[in-house]
């Protein structure tokens, strides 16, 4: 009898991992860190990369605090953004504050380190939504810079190390 097996030609890679800038880490790759201005680059390179979801994840949790906010401040300003509903009723507005909610809390979430990928998938399904109702009328600029926001929400949920994060 022929006994097969099942070989995998996929490696599995940790996500948003950065090899450790220090002597010790590059000594045990085989490389001694470069001296002058390239080993000052590459330890900045190496410090950008291992806080660079970090610094992704408050920076789009600002983003949601900030229009969560004008959307519970003066929701009369958002409703015309609901789709299908018409903007001068009272159900636009209860919507629009409903949205403003949502985007404060996840911005909480995001900016304390509350489940930061459970947090961002939330956020990428929430500008997602966005996204498709604005593009129901055409591209536009507002339209494009939220597919970018969007973009960092999407890859914030794939990163598995973050810094500054609340811990049960």
């Amino acid at each position: 009898m022929i006994q097969r097996r099942r070989i995998s030609v996929y490696r599995r890679v940790p996500r948003c991992r950065v090899s450790p800038p220090d002597a010790a880490g590059a000594a045990t790759a085989g490389t001694a860190p470069a001296a002058g201005w390239r080993g000052a680059a590459q330890r900045a390179g190496d410090l950008a990369a291992e806080w660079a979801p970090t610094g992704g994840r408050i920076l789009l949790g600002l983003v949601l605090a900030w229009f969560g906010y004008h959307e519970l401040l003066l929701p009369g300003e958002w409703t015309g953004y609901v789709p299908v509903i018409n903007e001068t009723s009272n159900l636009a507005i209860i919507a629009v504050l409903a949205h403003g909610w949502a985007l404060l809390v996840l911005a909480v979430a995001l900016i304390a380190g509350i489940a930061p990928r459970v947090s961002a998938a939330i956020a990428s399904v929430l500008l997602l939504e966005i996204v498709i109702s604005l593009s129901v009328s055409g591209l536009s600029d507002t339209s494009m810079r939220d597919v970018g926001v969007l973009g960092l929400a999407i890859c914030l949920t794939g990163c598995r190390t973050q810094h500054l994060v609340l811990r049960g």
